[in-house]
């Protein structure tokens, strides 16, 4: 069994071929799937696709894109939607100075919203950052002063020191397809050093497919293709991957009801 622990599929049900895209996953061995919210607002279109399948769950939240409109400076809305049974996670939350997209001190208000919401519900905070990594560490270690929380890099792209004071705090590092690109030596070497049991996997699908398929619609099925890439980086059989990414997927996603047969 495997877990894609972050993908967007609301872009398949906009796209018409959600179905065919499950059946691909699952045929797989894709044996649970987690649909990240991006915005408050169509959130009820990613609650609704983790409730019509058993093997689906979602986060919500705000990415840092939308800070700007949607921005949270308040973790009310957060804690009460996390109530549902298939909110497992919070965000995508975080920061983005590649785009800005938002101004930055808006992504920072909100995304120490999301982290007061990890902290009081328990649930993890799904960390988007990009070209941000000083603030995002300034803000997480600020922040966890205040109290503990659960959270995960996810889609790491960033440097040794980011990943080093995530994994002081406890938290954990999700690795996309990205680690199969020829230009991501440096993220392969931080890996390397990185304890295997703080490892998941993701496609972050519809973007960023691994190799074969770079330059392509990415799906939830193509995550094997990042497990092949972290066994080798690892130096561990590919049947490792599978099973500790997995354990720790279930480890930090307390609320996700493991398959009695993976």
């Amino acid at each position: 069994m495997i877990v894609d622990s972050h993908c967007h599929l609301d872009y398949f049900l906009r796209d018409g071929d959600l179905a065919e895209t499950l059946d691909r996953a699952r045929d797989a061995g894709i044996g649970c799937m987690v649909t990240i919210g991006t915005k408050i607002s169509t959130f009820e279109t990613i609650q609704s696709i983790a409730e019509a399948h058993d093997d689906i769950y979602c986060t919500v939240g705000v990415h840092p894109h939308e800070a700007g409109t949607e921005g949270l400076d308040s973790p009310d809305i957060l804690i009460e939607k996390a109530q549902h049974a298939k909110v497992i996670g919070l965000g995508e939350s975080g920061l983005d100075y590649y785009y800005d997209h938002a101004p930055r001190a808006e992504q920072a208000k909100s995304f120490r919203a999301h982290i007061v919401a990890a902290r009081e519900t328990g649930l993890p905070l799904v960390v988007h950052t990009r070209d941000a990594d000083d603030d995002t560490v300034s803000i997480m270690r600020d922040e966890y002063e205040k109290g503990a929380y659960p959270a995960l890099i996810h889609c790491f792209t960033a440097g040794p020191d980011l990943a080093k004071a995530a994994l002081e705090m406890g938290f954990y590092i999700s690795l996309s397809g990205v680690i199969t690109f020829k230009s991501a030596e440096q993220i392969r070497q931080t890996v390397a050093e990185a304890p295997l049991d703080r490892l998941l996997i993701e496609t972050d699908s519809p973007y960023l497919a691994p190799i074969p398929f770079r330059g392509k619609r990415n799906e939830p099925a193509y995550v094997r293709h990042t497990a092949e890439a972290l066994a080798n980086v690892k130096n561990v059989s590919l049947s490792q991957i599978h099973s500790a990414t997995t354990d720790n997927f279930y480890r930090l996603f307390t609320k996700a009801k493991r398959p009695t047969t993976d």
